[in-house]
């Protein structure tokens, strides 16, 4: 087997003192935070180890076996140096907030179908958006697909992980865009009957997925991990967000349907978009105690705060636009009196949307006065994909400024408000769009400790998976020293009886840290334990005993 060096005492100096420096460093994770650093091995001589030679028993250093740490070379968490990371192990950093981008641009598409003033094109730039919003999808897929083909165990990770796992339900939300705009500019009289009732099933099916993975993603993280209320921001709402998309695209498939139809479409997007905004809406109360205890989240956090935007505004337009559509397709014997109950629900719809619409403004401006200081210091915010939480949730709210207006009777003055609102929209789409390029380029995204599954919060995937292969070596180490004695029966029975000499043995630990002093350790402790049996029973029985060779 090749011979392990600790890695060179000068680079132990230089990253000692660059670990003082650290805000993070306490004497719980000085020493993990040094091994991450120094990647615990000289990494040209971990990567000349052979893992199919299984010829001897292994070397164990601090009590993982050196297969396994060839084996941490293979999954990419030992060694890895930053200015030589390829691009496969920069796929490893693909996280699931990359779906933020195909939510940003499918709202986009959203919008621009219910732009009031319409011109020659303006449909053909919806469409555009709305291409391009399938297209990054399945580039998402493909590379997420990538990243959990080439390292499995971040598949897990991400679920697990308190920053990474807040994020998965954007994948499922960007799928409801995509629905939602298949709805708006496929269903109609040009593609006939078929997409109508693909869409009906396609949306039924959407919402047992929304509700389950919105349950499932808690689940996970109220038995997994702790948050206390000074990390909290308005993400914690995100795993409700593919509920609060229903209602919206509720409204615009109910329009294009039969009556039959609409009516179950419309009551199933009344009671998802309700348990929803009222999952966001108890957490908007964490948020608001947050920022009264702890004041605002840290610049790089506050992009976030765009996203308590949502739910409002998202609300606001499934229930006018359901509101709106309602008394078209509501039997006469609805509730007693289909005609009375319909109008009824019109105008509960159109107030209640009215409502919520003040608040979705007040968080909005909130969310706008709490980048002042950002914009004014210019680089405390490095590039993160939360940046496209300024396009999506602000789409909602300009959705339901254009519901507004309609509810209103067609108000001039706020439709204009939309409209400045949508330009200034798709200027920002692009602009965090080529910021996005620019990160990768500059190694600001994608890249070790810089995306959402950086080590944090406790998380630490090395010491994770360090520790779950520790466990490992120790019981097969163990397993297969005692699998090769001859007397694992007269180690209970005659424990007792054990000689001096082995009882000093025992009393010393060994030091794993060094090979050879644990190498020598463990052939003495091997020795007496074989000495004392021949000694006792070699005479009796006629059995020649070899102790110097105990695995």
């Amino acid at each position: 087997m090749p011979s392990m060096s600790r890695p060179h005492p000068h680079r132990i100096e230089e990253v000692e003192r660059d670990m003082g420096n650290s805000p993070f460093t306490s004497e719980h994770s000085s020493s993990s935070s040094l091994d991450q650093r120094l990647g615990r091995w000289d990494s040209r001589r971990v990567s000349s180890y052979d893992p199919s030679d299984r010829s001897g028993t292994g070397d164990v250093v601090n009590g993982v076996d050196t297969h396994d740490m060839a084996k941490d070379m293979e999954l990419g968490y030992v060694g890895t140096e930053e200015t030589n990371v390829g691009w496969k192990e920069r796929i490893r950093h693909f996280t699931w907030t990359w779906f933020t981008l195909t939510m940003a641009t499918g709202g986009l598409a959203n919008l621009l179908y219910n732009v009031p003033f319409r011109f020659d094109g303006l449909y053909a730039i919806g469409c555009i958006f709305f291409l391009l919003n399938i297209l990054l999808f399945i580039f998402n897929v493909i590379m997420i697909s990538i990243r959990f083909y080439h390292f499995p165990a971040t598949f897990k990770h991400g679920f697990l992980h308190p920053t990474e796992s807040l994020f998965i339900p954007a994948a499922v939300i960007s799928l409801g865009t995509i629905l939602m705009n298949v709805s708006q500019y496929g269903v109609g009289s040009k593609t006939g009957p078929w997409l109508e009732t693909t869409m009906i099933v396609m949306f039924w099916i959407y919402c047992a997925l929304a509700f389950i993975f919105s349950c499932t993603i808690y689940l996970i993280m109220w038995s997994t991990q702790t948050f206390t209320i000074s990390q909290m921001t308005p993400i914690w709402i995100f795993p409700a967000y593919p509920l609060l998309i229903i209602g919206p695209h509720a409204g615009q498939l109910a329009e294009k349907v039969n009556n039959n139809s609409a009516l179950s479409i419309i009551i199933g997007g009344v009671v998802l978009q309700g348990v929803g905004f009222t999952i966001s809406l108890m957490i908007y109360s964490a948020f608001l105690y947050r920022l009264m205890t702890q004041k605002l989240p840290k610049e790089s956090l506050r992009p976030g705060m765009f996203i308590s935007v949502g739910p409002s505004g998202f609300t606001i337009s499934g229930l006018i636009s359901m509101g709106k559509t309602l008394p078209e397709v509501i039997p006469p014997e609805f509730m007693g009196d289909g005609k009375l109950a319909g109008a009824v629900s019109r105008i509960l719809a159109n107030w209640t949307g009215i409502w919520l619409w003040g608040i979705a403004f007040w968080f909005f401006f909130i969310s706008v006065g709490a980048h002042a200081s950002c914009w004014r210091g210019g680089d405390k915010m490095a590039f993160a994909m939360t940046w496209y939480s300024f396009v999506f949730p602000n789409t909602a709210l300009t959705t339901a400024t254009f519901n507004v207006a309609r509810a209103l009777g067609s108000n001039h003055g706020i439709q204009i408000v939309g409209c400045i609102l949508t330009v200034a929209l798709i200027l920002t789409w692009f602009a965090v769009f080529f910021s996005m390029i620019r990160a990768v380029i500059l190694k600001q995204i994608l890249w070790p400790q810089k995306q959402e599954d950086r080590d944090e919060g406790g998380w630490d995937v090395k010491t994770v998976e360090h520790e779950r292969r520790r466990s490992k070596s120790v019981r097969r180490n163990s397993s297969r020293a005692t699998n090769r004695f001859p007397f694992n029966q007269l180690r209970s029975q005659f424990v007792s009886e054990k000689p001096a000499e082995l009882q000093r043995t025992n009393s010393v630990p060994a030091d794993r840290s060094n090979p050879i002093i644990y190498g020598r350790s463990r052939a003495r402790t091997n020795a007496s334990w074989g000495g004392w049996a021949a000694r006792t029973f070699g005479n009796n029985s006629g059995t020649s005993i070899k102790g110097a060779n105990v695995g």
